[in-house]
């Protein structure tokens, strides 16, 4: 019997993730062959880390009648539970600290650290962390779980002559300064010397904007940094500055135009721009 389906891809190999990657405080995706240093790893883990990302779906259409539930057109985004669970064998005052969420250390006179939970959340006790894994091919996977803290608090088992371990659950959640975009990021870096695709995405594709006022475009990049390089297909009806700020200057439509360069290749996002006629 011919078999056409019973079949790998070529790469297959190489997109395996391996080993159970490590928790970071921080990480440069743009700069990742750097080998952590011990101040920047945040756990000694066992059993694996899970980081978990699952959107939560609106059904808009679910008390229309005669509309079939899970309809494709009336599903909405309503938001996203991003969390990153690990066990832990490293006991000590950071890991304490991050297990409990909100908290205060102090150092005593002996040098003991004494951690102290409060029910006052700070914005300051919300952290980003990292996790990064191996790939086969000599790549990576890295996840970044934003404004993160606990909410599976801390929870500590002891095992006769045995080592002790700490459960935690860190949840991520999002930034009034921008509720458009999930509390995780995820990023697949290709092996130490090989490409890098770049990406560029604006916020807007289309705008209307009245003679003489101002609208500002934001652009999404990876590598996370790259130099953005803005133009206007036609100036006299609207012109854009270095900083994505879009002036309507007369009547017509143009073109706005985002560009960058990753490795010697452009990649380029744009946004129509329409100025209505005044009476």
């Amino acid at each position: 019997m011919a078999s056409h389906f019973n079949i790998l891809p070529s790469d297959v190999r190489d997109q395996i993730q391996m080993n159970a990657g490590v928790l970071l405080t921080t990480f440069d995706p743009t700069n990742p062959y750097v080998t952590p240093t011990d101040d920047k790893i945040i756990a000694v883990t066992t059993g694996g880390i899970n980081p978990v990302c699952t959107p939560e779906i609106t059904d808009l259409f679910e008390d229309v009648d005669n509309a079939p539930n899970n309809t494709m057109e009336g599903a909405q985004i309503s938001g996203y539970t991003c969390t990153m669970g690990f066990t832990s064998i490293k006991f000590n005052a950071q890991n304490i600290a991050w297990a409990v969420g909100a908290s205060d250390t102090t150092t005593l006179s002996n040098g003991a650290k004494k951690i102290v939970p409060r029910r006052d959340i700070e914005l300051t006790d919300f952290r980003d962390i990292w996790w990064v894994g191996d790939k086969v091919n000599g790549g990576a996977i890295a996840i970044c779980l934003k404004n993160a803290i606990s909410t599976g608090g801390l929870n500590i088992q002891t095992t006769k002559n045995g080592k002790g371990t700490s459960q935690t659950t860190l949840t991520g959640y999002v930034s009034a300064a921008d509720v458009s975009k999930a509390p995780m990021e995820f990023y697949d870096i290709p092996p130490e010397g090989g490409t890098v695709d770049g990406a560029i995405e604006l916020n807007y594709h289309s705008i209307s904007i009245a003679d003489g006022n101002t609208a500002t475009l934001v652009a999404s990049v990876y590598p996370v940094g790259t130099t953005i390089t803005w133009d206007s297909l036609n100036s006299e009806v609207a012109s854009v500055d270095s900083n994505g700020v879009v002036t309507a200057e007369s009547a017509g439509n143009t073109i706005v135009r985002a560009t960058i360069t990753v490795q010697g290749v452009t990649y380029i996002d744009t946004c129509t721009v329409v100025v209505p006629a005044t009476d």
